[in-house]
């Protein structure tokens, strides 16, 4: 077994030794891997750097749009907000002037109520006194005079002139 570890050793130290050996193969292996994204970006004409740009300004663009969008809507709905506003303000002006239209009317309905009160109340006095005095007059009333038979049928009307020509004769 001695054998084995001293030739895992002796490997090692191979390459152990010519480090500046494993640095050229290093450096060549990464300057052929830049060389081959190079020639790769070449050929196919994107770059990252340049997509990323472009996405970045595009969603700049996309940012400064929506932004521009919110204020018009903001500007929307302020205006909306204040035609509302003036609405209300106008149908506030128009419930005060009904308000104002009832209570006239209340009070012109309180006036006539006391007026008809003050008319009934006379009624009722003159009422009372018209039946005061039916009662002071003499209970004796003038008997009805009494009709012939001739005077209680219908005159003609050729008798009732005559006998209006024949009044007016005696009396003038």
């Amino acid at each position: 077994m001695p054998e084995l570890s001293s030739r895992n050793t002796s490997s090692f130290a191979r390459f152990g030794g010519q480090p500046i050996a494993i640095g050229a193969v290093a450096l060549a292996l990464v300057l052929l891997g830049i060389g081959s994204i190079t020639a790769w970006r070449a050929y196919t004409g994107t770059t990252p750097e340049t997509d990323r740009v472009v996405a970045t300004r595009q969603l700049q663009a996309r940012t400064a749009q929506a932004s521009e969008q919110l204020v018009e809507k903001t500007k929307g709905l302020e205006a909306t907000q204040q035609e509302s506003i003036d609405q209300l303000q106008v149908v506030q002006d128009q419930l005060q002037t009904v308000r104002r239209l009832l209570a006239a009317q209340q009070a012109d309905t309180r006036k006539l109520s006391e007026q008809v009160g003050t008319l009934t109340q006379s009624i009722d006095g003159l009422r009372q006194s018209f039946a005061s005095a039916q009662a002071a007059e003499p209970d004796e009333a003038p008997a009805p005079r009494k009709r012939s038979a001739r005077s209680s049928a219908k005159p003609k009307p050729h008798a009732v002139r005559s006998a209006n020509r024949k009044r007016g004769k005696t009396q003038g």
